[in-house]
């Protein structure tokens, strides 16, 4: 039966209809992923499903007793508690229950002997067991953890946490509640691609029905069992694709490509039709069957595209100019932050050669932005020494576009900024705006109230005009922020053309995995070079995981050159040079049938195994025991005063006693 069932769905803003017929329905275990451009309707569809925005039309059923957790972009609005109260605080029901437990342990304890109160005991633990049990508490610890936050974080303040962090609370929060039905609006911003992978796995496996909005393809395509398609000029309708987001995709341009053709033989009869009737229209013998071409004519209903689907980033960057072989050159160097200053890298190396794409890989906090900064000539070194070559010309992009309207009057518009920034007159400054989807109106805007998504898009534009010369190196930090599905493929279209260096800081692994030639990763405070793009590394950091070892190690060849070899692989050539053939006694080969040969007993002997087995059973009996035991003081009777509590915790400390006892006496006979 399904948790949640939405059908015809309406929705009107300021007056104007944005939503209209939506209809879909959510099973335990789906994972339902909404499509559509920006201003579809997709965050307003979710907080209708809240309740935090009203229906208009149509109905949502959801079933009795399902609870639905919603995550959007928007930040607490408390910020004088701890985080741990915050996320717990999405735990309304559990909170209810502990508070109704202690109240009524406080008057059992005061003499409340009556059967109603034992009941109400009863019926609240029964509650709780069914939402987890005491161990609810546990769930917002694991989530807090999975998504970076550390212990000590736990006990800050909310007003203390930064914007993004802020915005990974929410989503603690969320998926600390246990919901049936989680709403989640693009949970993956501000995440790592570590807290990116934990959270894919951790979705994959909740017993819950999943409803969200990403821009993140490999997130999507990870995690979603289907796809909800908010289409067409606004209102939007919607369509169900049961399947995955690249199966989706496929279909999608499956139909594009049907509907193009059915645009194209429409227009092919329409304008057959035309040309008879403009040739035969006041022709006697014809007039009669023109007529009848013009009335067919006028009820062809006219296949169209949606307009707002046709416009789409479509750009490249200009040709860069030639610079020296090295980039730059990075050499012992110490990258700090803060005051005392805090070291984030030392001893690090690095290298960019010419026309080189490398991808810069590492957690939140390790210091990619700030070694990057450093690089751009946005930072000084702590120490080391950073050489940069021959005819470089670096082009930045920051990860909020804090760099634009710098040095200009406040309340500049759009068009304004972009001119300032790229010197370039009104008329060719609104046709790159209009490239980027600033048209019209759009440029006038003033440029404090342009959203994520608009800013990155300005900053894009600035950077790829590229005044006064085109830049040959391109610095990219979180390029992809705020950007659409289209806007991602644009520039991952762009930056795979562009002829310069390249060295980027992104956590949507797609874009790393189509731009990427190299990966540098930051780890344990220093940097380490990957021949290959994304998936390479990801190959190498699981066998690194598998080995054990954590580190792969380099020997030297004849010819001077390096072999890289998995720890694992060492260790077996070691084991293999120190020791003769397990058949050979000193360098003498041993025949089979020789006694010296044939391998002693080893292992231990019948009675320690069967003492071993007594003791395995003395464990399983004790633990049922305990089992047993723990079952009858389930029982509130058994703690109702101050004498059975008393007994009640002497009987229960005996029997664990006795569980710890079996397994010493087992330990000591495994040893």
């Amino acid at each position: 039966m399904a948790l949640l069932i939405a059908s015809d769905l309406h929705k009107d803003m300021a007056g104007r209809p944005l939503l209209q017929g939506v209809s879909f329905k959510l099973e335990r275990g789906e994972r339902l992923t909404i499509a559509g451009r920006n201003g579809a309707g997709k965050t307003t569809l979710l907080r209708m499903i809240a309740g935090e925005e009203s229906i208009d039309k149509g109905e949502l059923s959801v079933r009795k007793g399902v609870r639905i957790a919603l995550h959007d972009q928007r930040p607490p609005r408390e910020r004088d508690i701890a985080l741990r109260d915050y996320v717990l605080s999405g735990c309304a029901e559990e909170l209810n229950i502990e508070a109704e437990l202690r109240d009524l342990e406080r008057r059992m304890a005061d003499g409340a002997t009556d059967e109603a109160t034992f009941e109400r005991y009863s019926r609240a633990q029964a509650r709780l067991e069914a939402l987890g049990g005491y161990l609810w508490r546990d769930r917002a610890t694991v989530m807090t953890s999975g998504l970076g936050f550390s212990g000590a974080d736990l006990d800050r303040g909310l007003d203390s946490f930064s914007g993004g962090q802020l915005t990974r609370a929410s989503l603690a929060r969320a998926l600390a509640t246990g919901a049936d039905v989680l709403l989640l609006d693009e949970p993956t911003n501000h995440l790592d691609i570590e807290s990116l992978e934990w959270l894919e796995q951790t979705l994959s496996d909740l017993d819950a029905a999943v409803l969200l909005v990403a821009h993140d393809r490999w997130f999507l395509e990870a995690v979603g069992t289907g796809v909800l398609e908010l289409y067409g000029s606004a209102p939007t309708r919607s369509r169900f694709f049961a399947g995955t987001w690249h199966a989706w995709r496929r279909e999608q341009a499956a139909r594009e490509m049907a509907l193009g053709k059915a645009i194209d033989k429409q227009r092919a009869e329409i304008a057959r039709m035309e040309r008879f009737i403009e040739r035969f229209r006041y022709k006697a013998t014809k007039a009669r069957q023109a007529q009848s071409r013009i009335k067919k004519l006028s009820k062809i209903e006219r296949i169209e595209r949606d307009p707002r689907g046709e416009t789409s980033l479509d750009f490249e960057f200009k040709a860069p100019e030639r610079s020296g072989r090295v980039i730059f050159e990075l050499q012992n160097a110490a990258v700090q932050v803060g005051e005392p200053p805090i070291t984030l890298l030392e001893h690090a190396e690095l290298w960019l050669e010419r026309g080189e794409h490398v991808s810069l890989v590492g957690p939140n906090g390790a210091g990619k932005t700030t070694l990057i900064e450093t690089l751009a000539g946005r930072r000084s070194l702590a120490d080391g020494k950073l050489s940069t070559g021959h005819n470089v010309k670096v082009g930045y992009l920051s990860p909020h576009a804090e760099e634009l309207g710098e040095g200009g009057p406040p309340g500049q518009s759009v068009l304004e900024a972009a001119q300032r920034a790229t010197k370039l007159s009104p008329n060719k400054a609104r046709a790159l705006l209009g490239a980027f989807l600033f048209s019209g109106e759009e440029a006038d805007k003033p440029l404090e109230g342009l959203s994520g998504g608009e800013r990155r898009r300005l900053s894009l534009a600035i950077l790829v005009n590229g005044t006064p010369d085109p830049p040959n190196v391109l610095i990219l930090d979180e390029p992809t922020n705020h950007l659409d599905l289209e806007s991602r493929e644009a520039l991952e279209d762009a930056l795979r053309s562009f002829g310069g260096a390249l060295l980027l800081v992104s956590h949507d692994r797609a874009l790393l995995d189509a731009v990427g030639t190299r990966t540098i990763a930051i780890e344990d405070g220093s940097l380490r070079s990957y021949i290959g793009g994304w998936p390479e590394y990801v190959r190498v950091r699981e066998e690194r995981k598998t080995a054990g070892d954590g580190a792969a190690r380099t020997t030297r060849t004849p010819g001077g050159g390096e072999k890289r070899s998995s720890g694992a692989e060492n260790a077996v050539g070691v084991e293999a040079r120190r020791a003769p053939d397990a058949r050979t006694n000193g360098g003498r080969v041993l025949d089979d049938a020789t006694p010296k040969s044939r391998p002693k007993r080893e292992g231990p002997s019948k009675n320690r195994i069967r003492e071993q087995a007594n003791a395995e059973q003395a464990v399983e009996e004790a633990e049922a025991a305990l089992r047993t035991l723990e079952d009858e003081l389930a029982d509130p009777a058994a703690w109702a005063t101050k004498y059975e509590s008393a007994k009640s915790e002497a009987r229960h400390t005996a029997a664990k006693r006795a569980v710890d006892a079996a397994y010493e006496r087992l330990s000591a006979l495994v040893d």
